[in-house]
């Protein structure tokens, strides 16, 4: 089943994308899925203190 993902184009330095590199490994994860745990981690701690983004898609 093909999933319906939008891509994104991250720019950051070497260091910082070896060290994400580093922990995603570590997790065993890819940088992406680390990236996107990040990234839900962040949405659902924002809408803890706020409250639910509601989006009209």
């Amino acid at each position: 089943m093909k999933k319906d993902y939008s891509r994104f184009t991250l720019r950051t330095s070497p260091t910082l994308l070896n060290k994400m590199q580093y922990i995603s490994t570590y997790y065993g994860r890819t940088k992406n899925k680390e990236i996107e745990q990040l990234i839900k981690k962040h949405v659902k701690e924002f809408e803890n203190i706020y409250g639910e983004i509601k989006l009209n898609e």
